[in-house]
């Protein structure tokens, strides 16, 4: 139906890691002049960060997926069914070749629409079980690019011969870090030699996270100097001596990387393997509660790595601060880590996705 052009649709939306992932991926295949759009929702926070990097953004109206009973889930069909419609359309007229989705639940109208029209689609899973999206993609025909081995055990039989484990790409950026603008982007003074601890709860920020900080904080202060990613919105504590606080850290973040030497973080895919590209010590308070409990596998198995620890559930401030000390106390733990982190292969995932979309556009499928 369509001729064979070098344009491959992205998609995907909603956080940072359905979209900051893809950005290794579409720098190599821009290298090999390969054309790219992206579809997100019309109302995203994706748009701002596609656009960023110079990358074309069609936006569509989009609903959410809930797996528990909800009046909004019926307004929100007609908004899915919107955006199907917005997708089929825009795809009929740019004709790609391949449709390539990164999850969150704008993806699935367009990976809908791309396998009515017989367009072959590539959907990336960075966690250990599937979303809600990426299990509806695969029921629509993805095959499906993994990032853990063990995601395997999640997936129908129908899917198992489509699938490929890759790694999470990580940004190009995130390797290029310096410790000492690091230290020094924190506010650290050059003759304060305490350990350097990175908080952050991913692009929205977590208020559990804030609350342990805000807690521990005098006390945490006498052992380490503190870097705060807090979220927008989020309010935060007033600068002092050895602690910095923003809403969110951008071209900062992979300085602040470099520089930490223990990092408190939600433990989602993108967080995880950020830290683990830079080697940082973790310790993990995964989202717990309303979810499918897709953190705490995540935390998990980067604890069996050895690369962390997990906060244990329920922990109030004082054994948050503890656990905290086990580390920041313990440098020879903090080496073993820091060796485990760097055995996950978060440098080649880019090259090897990228390598999987240019061979079908070259035939190889």
């Amino acid at each position: 139906m369509y001729m064979k052009n070098r344009l491959i649709v992205f998609t995907g939306g909603g956080t940072a890691g359905h979209v900051f992932p893809a950005f290794p991926v579409i720098s190599r295949l821009k290298s090999r002049g390969i054309q790219i759009i992206w579809i997100g929702s019309s109302k995203g926070v994706e748009r701002g960060w596609i656009e960023k990097e110079g990358l074309s953004f069609y936006g569509v109206p989009s609903g959410k997926f809930r797996r528990y009973f909800s009046l909004k889930n019926l307004t929100d069909l007609f908004r899915i069914f919107g955006g199907f419609v917005s997708s089929l359309f825009f795809l009929i007229r740019q004709k790609p070749s391949l449709v390539f989705s990164k999850g969150g639940f704008v993806s699935v109208p367009p990976v809908a629409a791309a396998r009515l029209l017989g367009i072959p689609v590539y959907t990336h899973e960075s966690d250990v079980d599937p979303g809600l999206a990426t299990r509806l993609n695969l029921k629509l025909g993805a095959s499906a690019l993994l990032t853990y081995e063990e995601t395997k055990e999640f997936l129908p039989a129908s899917a198992l011969q489509r699938a490929s484990v890759t790694g999470n790409p990580v940004r190009d950026i995130i390797f290029q870090g310096n410790a000492a603008a690091g230290r020094k982007l924190a506010g650290i003074a050059p003759d304060d030699v305490r350990p350097l601890v990175l908080v952050f709860g991913g692009s929205q920020g977590a208020r559990e996270i804030n609350d342990l900080i805000t807690a521990v904080l005098d006390d945490l202060l006498q052992i380490a100097a503190v870097v705060h990613q807090r979220g927008p919105g989020n309010p935060g504590i007033a600068d002092r001596p050895g602690y910095m606080s923003r809403p969110f850290f951008a071209e900062e973040l992979p300085h602040l990387l470099a520089a930490a030497d223990v990092s408190v973080a939600r433990s989602g895919a993108g967080s995880l393997w950020e830290l683990a590209a830079t080697g940082t010590p973790a310790l993990f308070v995964p989202l717990r509660g309303a979810t499918r409990g897709d953190q705490l596998r995540n935390a998990a198995l980067a604890e069996k790595a050895g690369m962390s620890l997990t906060l244990k559930e329920n922990a109030g401030p004082r054994e948050f601060l503890e656990q905290l000390k086990q580390l920041l106390l313990d440098e020879g733990c903090r080496n073993t880590m820091k060796k485990a982190a760097l055995q996950f292969p978060a440098a080649a995932a880019a090259d090897k996705i990228a390598a999987i979309l240019g061979e079908v556009l070259d035939g190889g499928n």
